[in-house]
């Protein structure tokens, strides 16, 4: 039997793993919540009316914690590695916690954005800790699942944050209808810290801090399997040599490690390439702008709106769950080409339609154009969702891991800038245009991804080296080979434990 998960298999795991998984679920299911809010707070009168919110103002308060993430980036990858990558997010909840009664206690238009840009700093310690942590620590054959399950469940946050505000809607016009899902992004985090005192650290992190009898015990708990079983002996020499391997020929700066290298330089290009994908292809439009949209297309009254952004946010998470499972079966570049071509085929139809029936009462199109909306959200989410967090780990090597992944956030961020600050004035000045404009980009991500994305699927992090460098560096045998093989003599002593 294959040593990576069947769609069957993939559901089947141990408590540790369930409890691995869930702590970045929660993780993600914050960063979740507190980037998809602004599109339910934008519909609400008390919130706009409260502030005298112009477009100008609308986008700032959006792209805030963007912009808070994009400053401490550079030092997420350092805390990570000296620290740990549970004590990175344990500080990104932290500071979400912060963050959230500081911008839900606002009582002027600077408080809420520093409130917003301080979950923006707690969002980037997230995203760095905990993408790398689910990597690590998840058995090969979880691993893809794991991973894309972390940006998958930002539907949860969505339909959460959608759903409160729904709910807190009706408070309406008390700043408590605002003030109360606001405030409730701490919940999350206080979560995600209870689950994480249960839980072991990476054990590639404790391998790199010379640590390898507590790593071999972590690969032990994961796999479900004795410590000297030949899965967890060949996981745990590969994962020692190639850190030793990396010690011996990196540099000591983290980020001249990413560029040292023609390999490396293509690791990180790949990696810091699904930033634009995922941020730039279109979802962000409907994330943050659902409204302006809906009121395109002839839908205007806000608790219909927010009905509809309810909707939107299950049918993501149905989606997405079901592409984080079809990942390993169906590869990361055929998910990403069947994604990035949905996404251009629906926005143009998007377009089309919000031209013909945007100003009408025809009921029939006002339906039809929602249903685009619905249809480029699927396409989205089956593949780009869950490939944002599981492409750049993949491709990254471990002492460039946390580095890349911190670098890639940074251009998350700098890309939802542009898509935050640009698409309210795009869709101000250009309407339906908008939608041709961005699907046509769209085609060239679909060219980029089909020419240089390497494929990824049923190999350990160990042995994705190959692909890059050429060589694998250890010399124990690939998991695919044991395929049949009932029993293999790998003793701790030979793997000098």
């Amino acid at each position: 039997m294959s040593r990576f998960a069947s769609v069957k298999d993939t559901f089947r795991m141990s408590l540790t793993n369930a409890m691995v998984i869930s702590v970045c679920v929660t993780d993600a299911v914050c960063i979740a919540y507190n980037g998809s809010l602004m599109g339910s707070l934008n519909v609400m009168p008390s919130y706009t009316d409260y502030f005298d919110l112009t477009t100008a103002t609308t986008a700032v308060n959006t792209c805030s914690t963007m912009i808070g993430g994009t400053l401490v980036g550079p030092y997420t990858s350092y805390f990570s590695d000296k620290y740990g990558r549970k004590a990175c997010i344990y500080l990104s909840c932290v500071i979400n916690i912060i963050g959230a009664v500081l911008s839900g206690a606002a009582q002027n238009i600077g408080m809420f954005i520093a409130g917003r840009m301080i979950i923006g700093i707690g969002v980037a310690f997230a995203q760095t800790g905990a993408a790398t942590y689910v990597a690590e620590t998840t058995p090969p054959r979880l691993r893809s699942f794991a991973l894309g399950l972390y940006y998958s469940c930002w539907a949860i946050g969505s339909l959460l944050a959608a759903s409160i505000a729904y709910g807190t809607a009706a408070l309406e016009p008390s700043t408590w209808a605002w003030r109360i899902p606001t405030v409730l992004q701490s919940a999350l985090p206080i979560m995600a810290m209870g689950i994480l005192l249960v839980l072991p650290e990476s054990p590639r992190w404790l391998a790199a801090q010379d640590r390898p009898e507590e790593a071999l015990r972590v690969l032990s708990k994961v796999n479900e399997a004795p410590e000297d079983d030949a899965v967890v002996q060949i996981q745990y020499r590969e994962i020692v040599d190639t850190i030793a391997f990396e010690k011996t020929e990196g540099r000591k700066y983290a980020l001249a490690e990413c560029v040292r290298t023609p390999p490396n330089r293509l690791r990180f290009i790949l990696a810091l390439s699904v930033a634009p994908l995922t941020m730039l292809s279109g979802s962000n439009i409907i994330t943050y702008y659902f409204g302006s949209m809906l009121n395109a297309a002839g839908v205007t009254a806000p608790r219909t709106q927010l009905q509809i952004n309810c909707i939107l946010s299950l049918w993501q998470l149905v989606i997405a769950i079901t592409g984080s499972a079809l990942a390993e079966k169906a590869g990361r570049k055929v998910l990403a080409l069947v994604s990035l071509s949905g996404c251009c085929i629906f926005f143009f139809m998007l377009s089309g339609l919000t031209k013909a029936y945007g100003t009408s009462t025809n009921t029939s199109g006002i339906y039809g154009t929602v249903a685009c909306m619905f249809l480029f959200l699927g396409a989205y989410s089956i593949g780009m969702t869950p490939l944002t967090a599981i492409y750049p780990s993949e491709v990254l090597s471990y002492r460039m891991r946390a580095t890349g992944l911190a670098w890639y956030g940074i251009a998350s961020n700098l890309a939802g800038v542009v898509a935050a600050m640009a698409f309210p004035y795009m869709m101000e000045a250009l309407g339906w245009k908008t939608y041709i404009a961005n699907a046509g980009w769209n085609i060239l991500f679909v060219a980029f991804v089909y020419f240089y994305w390497v494929e990824t699927k049923g190999k350990t992090l160990e042995e994705i080296d190959i692909l890059f460098d050429g060589e694998k560096h250890s010399d124990v045998p690939n998991l695919g080979e044991l395929d049949g093989v009932k029993e293999i003599t790998v003793h701790t002593k030979d793997l000098d434990v």
